[in-house]
C-alpha cells in the first residue's frame, strides 16, 4: 500500500530567523531562482493551531518560494511567534533534518562554497555497500540549517544491483 495518487516530492519548508538574509544566500549561494511572496497571515481563532501547529496568535510575517536547480523548491517562512526555539536541530535530535542537492562535481561544488565562506563539515566522504559509487558533505547555511551536497556520476551500487541490496541494512 501506498498513499493513493502519490506522484513526488513538491516542496521543503522552513523557517528562518532573517528572510532578507536568507534570500540572499538561496539566491547568490546556492543559486536558486526566487519566484513569488506570500503573506502575512495570521487569524483570530485557533486557525494557526489547527493547521500549522502553531500559537493560535502566531503571524507568518512573509513566505517566499524558490526553485533550486530546476526542480526542487524550497518554501520559507519568516514567523513572528510569542515563544519558538531558535537554535536548529542537530541531525540526532527529534526533528533533526537535512536538505541534500545533488552536483555533477562535488569538488567543484565544495571549493565554491569554500569561496564564498560557507562552513563546510569535513571533507567529502566515500560511502559504501549500496551507496558505493556516492560521495557526499554536509555544509550549513548562515542560520545553522544543514545541507548536503551528494554525487554519483556513476549511479550507486544499488543502481547497478538491486537484488544484492534490496531489504538490508548495511
Amino acid at each position: 500500500m501506498s498513499l493513493p495518487g502519490l506522484q513526488r516530492l513538491d516542496h521543503i519548508g522552513f523557517t528562518v530567523p532573517d528572510l532578507e538574509a536568507a534570500h540572499t544566500w538561496l539566491v547568490d549561494v546556492l543559486g536558486c531562482e526566487f519566484m513569488y511572496a506570500l503573506g502575512p497571515f495570521r487569524s483570530d481563532d485557533d486557525w494557526m493551531s489547527e493547521h500549522l501547529n502553531v500559537d493560535p496568535r502566531t503571524v507568518m510575517r512573509e513566505l517566499r518560494f524558490y526553485r533550486c536547480g530546476g526542480q526542487a523548491v524550497f518554501e520559507v517562512f519568516a514567523y513572528d511567534a510569542a515563544e519558538r526555539r531558535t537554535d536548529p536541530p542537530r541531525n540526532s535530535d527529534v526533528g533533526g533534518h537535512h536538505v541534500a542537492l545533488y552536483v555533477d562535481d562535488l569538488d567543484a561544488a565544495v571549493a565554491y562554497l569554500h569561496d564564498r565562506g560557507v562552513q563546510v563539515l569535513g571533507d567529502p566522504t566515500v560511502s559504501r555497500g549500496p551507496s558505493e559509487g556516492q560521495r557526499w558533505v554536509y555544509f550549513l547555511s548562515p542560520w545553522g540549517m544543514q545541507f548536503e551536497l551528494v554525487s554519483y556520476p556513476d549511479g550507486k551500487a544499488f543502481d547497478h544491483d538491486p537484488d544484492r541490496f534490496r531489504g538490508t541494512a548495511t
